[in-house]
């Protein structure tokens, strides 16, 4: 398959949960937050030089290739890794970077200012983020509890004790993170570290519902 044919047939994909369009690269640090959801999530590609409607824009300086780099490399912690591939149709230069998912969760997409004052003042300022159908949305602090989970040994037990009882009678139906804080009159940290156990082993799902995080049980 010849260049063009190949990139129109995933430019007729659209843009879903592992494929993004970027007409013009212009900010390293905002390119920096779909690296760090894609690798948070289930990988994927960013076609750099593809208009929202699907039109060939193209790669317009050596610039926004260095800025491409920039965004997993410098804007990324832990440094992202990313592929890039160069295409040349129709006189215009079209860049696929693919992102594979990270073995290493959370990926954090850091900003100017945190580079500017350097990591101790910045940490603040970084941000994990994940990718749903289209959208890059910040992660919860759920989230954040459940990939350090994953760092366990997979031999990794959880007690069901009167705690765990007392979270799960919270979870009735589809409750958000404060929702379930307040009904379980328990401890936030508490309630996090303990839903991700919860998603962990199963007994508990998340959903992205109306701009929000929703937890039930299964």
């Amino acid at each position: 398959m010849d260049d063009r044919r190949y990139l129109l047939s995933l430019i007729r994909e659209g843009e879903h949960q592992q494929q993004d369009f970027k007409y013009r690269v212009a900010d390293a640090a905002k390119l920096a937050k779909s690296v760090s959801a894609f690798a948070n999530t289930d990988g994927g590609r960013l076609l750099i030089g593809v208009r929202d409607d699907g039109n060939l824009s193209g790669v317009r300086s050596e610039e926004e290739i260095y800025m491409m780099h920039q965004a997993a490399y410098k804007y990324c912690k832990p440094e992202a890794s990313i592929k890039f591939d160069t295409y040349h149709v129709e006189g215009r230069t079209i860049v696929v970077a693919t992102v594979p998912p990270s073995d290493k969760r959370p990926v954090c997409a850091l900003d100017d200012e945190c580079l500017r004052d350097g990591d101790s003042a910045g940490k603040s300022r970084k941000r994990a983020y994940i990718r749903i159908a289209d959208e890059n949305i910040v992660a919860s602090p759920v989230h954040l509890a459940l990939w350090r989970e994953q760092q366990r040994p997979q031999g990794a037990m959880m007690t069901y004790n009167d705690t765990v009882r007392q979270l799960l009678n919270a979870i009735q139906g589809q409750r958000t993170l404060n929702q379930i804080v307040r009904l379980s009159r328990l401890p936030r940290p508490k309630v996090i570290t303990l839903l991700a156990r919860l998603i962990r082993f199963g007994l508990v799902r998340w959903e992205y519902q109306g701009q929000q995080f929703i937890f039930s049980q299964i």
